[in-house]
């Protein structure tokens, strides 16, 4: 049985969940880069150890927008709400 209030309402949803899972982690490697060419600046000589500590958060960080994208991709293809 297909309900389009359900449907429209799992759309929506998706369309947050991958907006929001977008918007911190946007925010959050844009505050950690910033900090890292700041630290660099100050320390040159520790380069290597900012820049490979920032690639892992980095990773982390796309972690998140990926789980979002599977949360947004499982509504709407794979949605437990449609019977």
């Amino acid at each position: 049985m297909f309900d389009p209030v359900i449907a429209g309402s799992s759309v929506i949803a998706a369309s947050l969940a991958v907006g929001f899972a977008g918007l911190g982690p946007g925010i959050g490697q844009g505050n950690a880069a910033g900090l890292a060419v700041e630290g660099i600046a100050r320390q040159p000589e520790a380069e290597g150890k900012i820049r490979g500590t920032l690639l892992l958060s980095f990773a982390f960080m796309e972690s998140l927008t990926i789980y979002g994208l599977v949360v947004a991709l499982s509504l709407l293809f794979a949605n437990p709400f449609v019977k």
